[in-house]
């Protein structure tokens, strides 16, 4: 589940009369990690705070988080079709998620009724199921489910085409899960959050596509949503540093036309975004775990 973008309040740079982020361990000497994130926290970067770097046994936990997630999201592909409802979705979500240990973390978060999110055609994101929305044939759908087991979350989307549709639709899937891999590609150990978003906006626009600016990705596994708030759009070397250990989501939402959106005015939870001009939208989202080599996917 994507972030709303400035929810977690914090700032591209730092200001050098603001207290560090970053501290060393008492007692211990600086490590190369130490030294390299506060190199750029005396440069005037934004720096993680040490909590944001998973212990290995939290990285584990949320490794496992992934398989059930995972598992979620296979079993959602062997029965959904054309003519099946979003509710039905939901129970298959819900029924796996649960059968398994583990707890769907949409469930009630903030008002949301439902354990997934279902977004199909013009819904960019936070659809709701429901008995009335009935797949049909040539339909686009995310289904963006987040998992909590012994505490650990891990969160993940896809996009299902039902049965044939058209090129255009087809190629909006294919480009959005382009731009997920070239984000991902793009980031990098001692880079920035703006790299990501970089990346994935210069092959969103190569196609002439909208990159939705008002949801990101997030930082995720001890929380549903941690720092850093991870734009999909922006500028190399800006945003936060990232750092091995680090655990986020890469979600971009591209739009087949304007990249605004909007809150649909029908939707009574006030949660369901649609395109500003109604035409359709793609999602992909793995989470990620960054390591001295680049990032590794925990939700495969």
């Amino acid at each position: 589940m994507c972030l709303k973008q400035q929810d977690l309040n914090i700032k591209d740079t730092m200001v050098s009369n603001k207290k560090r982020r970053w501290h060393c361990l008492p007692g211990q000497e600086p490590t190369d990690l130490d030294k390299q994130v506060m190199y750029w926290e005396n440069k005037g970067k934004l720096v993680p705070t040490r909590d944001l770097i998973k212990t290995p046994e939290q990285i584990e936990g949320i490794r496992r988080s992934g398989v059930v997630n995972t598992g979620v999201l296979d079993e959602v592909a062997k029965h959904i079709h054309a003519g099946m409802t979003t509710l039905e979705i939901d129970k298959i979500c819900y029924d796996y998620c649960t059968s398994h240990g583990a707890i769907p973390a949409c469930l009630n978060y903030e008002g949301f009724p439902k354990s997934v999110c279902t977004s199909i055609n013009e819904v960019v994101c936070h659809g709701i199921p429901k008995k009335e929305d009935v797949l049909k044939e040539g339909d686009i759908i995310n289904v963006d489910f987040t998992t909590i087991l012994d505490g650990y979350y891990a969160d993940a989307s896809r996009m299902f085409i039902i049965g044939k549709t058209s090129p255009e639709k087809e190629q909006l899937v294919r480009v959005a899960k382009e731009c997920l891999e070239i984000g991902a590609e793009a980031a990098k150990p001692y880079g920035f959050v703006g790299d990501i978003g970089h990346a994935i906006s210069k092959h969103a626009e190569k196609h002439h596509y909208g990159v939705v600016r008002d949801l990101c990705g997030h930082g995720v596994g001890l929380k549903f949503h941690e720092e850093p708030e991870v734009a999909h759009f922006g500028h190399r070397g800006q945003g936060m540093l990232l750092v091995p250990g680090m655990v986020f989501t890469i979600e971009p939402m591209i739009n087949m036309g304007t990249w605004k959106v909007f809150i649909d005015a029908d939707d009574e939870y006030g949660w369901e975004v649609i395109t500003g001009d109604e035409l359709p939208s793609a999602q992909w989202e793995h989470t990620f775990l960054m390591t001295e080599h680049g990032v590794e996917i925990l939700t495969r």
